[in-house]
């Protein structure tokens, strides 16, 4: 994964709301209080507000937006792609993330990323992931992603890593475009994780968000 830093300029250093208390009452699953991973050599903990007060930012409670843009989705992206939830996402995290395979990737615009993100993730802006002439980063990025250039300007994706995409809920169109456009090069749809929910359903959940550092 360190490779993503010197194309995506990652922020790595993360500052973590709460490490795990010692008595929640507020777990994850029945059996599962938190989820400890170790990504970049970064140690991270995932786990929900203890504040059953806590309520979902303000930001993220608004009910109604213009459609279009803010339009509902559907729950499948395109053929052969995955919708996840928050626990398979953790699944991804801990087997995939940690074992360098996957990436978690934020397709929104930086400054919701600078605001909070989910752990674990990389701030990868759906729009550097258009296809056209004009792009100079999309190859590169392919590139990182295990993709390989043919001679004739296609590729091959033998070595693709497994990525896992979500933007701001189930109204946001940042990481289905950015899914449309992988899948228009030929990135397998079977390496492909929708998580639909995105930020709106984590922080609704009470879910650790991280800020990036300055």
């Amino acid at each position: 994964m360190s490779q993503f830093k010197p194309l995506l300029s990652l922020v790595i250093g993360l500052t973590l709301w709460a490490l795990p208390g010692l008595s929640q009452d507020v777990w994850i699953t029945d059996d599962t209080p938190f989820v400890e991973l170790e990504i970049n050599d970064q140690f991270l903990v995932i786990e929900r507000n203890q504040d059953n007060g806590a309520v979902v930012p303000a930001a993220f409670a608004k009910t109604s937006r213009p459609c279009p843009p803010f339009c509902v989705h559907p729950m499948s992206v395109a053929d052969g792609v995955e919708t996840v939830g928050e626990l398979e996402l953790l699944d991804f995290l801990e087997n995939d993330v940690q074992a360098g395979t996957g990436v978690l990737i934020d397709a929104r615009t930086p400054d919701f990323f600078k605001a909070g993100t989910i752990p674990g993730s990389v701030n990868l802006p759906f729009n550097l992931l258009s296809v056209s002439d004009s792009n100079p980063f999309l190859n590169p990025i392919l590139t990182q992603l295990g993709g390989t250039q043919q001679a004739d300007g296609s590729w091959t994706f033998a070595n693709a890593r497994k990525l896992a995409l979500f933007c701001n809920g189930p109204w946001c169109g940042q990481s289905p475009r950015a899914i449309g456009n992988l899948i228009s090069v030929g990135y397998p749809a079977e390496k492909l994780l929708y998580y639909r929910g995105g930020m709106q359903s984590w922080l609704m959940l009470g879910l650790t968000v991280v800020v990036p550092e300055s």
